[in-house]
């Protein structure tokens, strides 16, 4: 009990950055694009394709995403990604 400081005191001191916690360092350098982000990019169709799983995200059904997967295949299609990955229309 040989302490000065309220457990408020300790509790509210800020960190300083070399002190920050490694799963908060983690988060800052997690901003950068992985290799999935950068495919997605890649495509010319990565607005479409959020707009396509946040849509399954929230519905938890592809068949009420309708709108949301024509308008990806639409954009999948201008930008030329059936050649490139060699998709076939059934």
């Amino acid at each position: 009990m040989g302490s000065t400081a309220s457990k408020e005191e300790t509790e509210t001191k800020q960190l300083e950055p070399e002190q920050t916690p490694a799963a908060a360092q983690q988060v800052e350098e997690d901003d950068e694009p992985d290799d999935w982000d950068k495919r997605i990019f890649s495509t010319g169709c990565a607005e479409e394709n959020t707009k396509l799983t946040d849509c399954y995200y929230e519905k938890k059904d592809w068949r009420l995403c309708k709108e949301e997967m024509e308008r990806f295949r639409k954009c999948w299609k201008a930008q030329g990604n059936d050649q490139r990955t060699d998709t076939k229309d059934t």
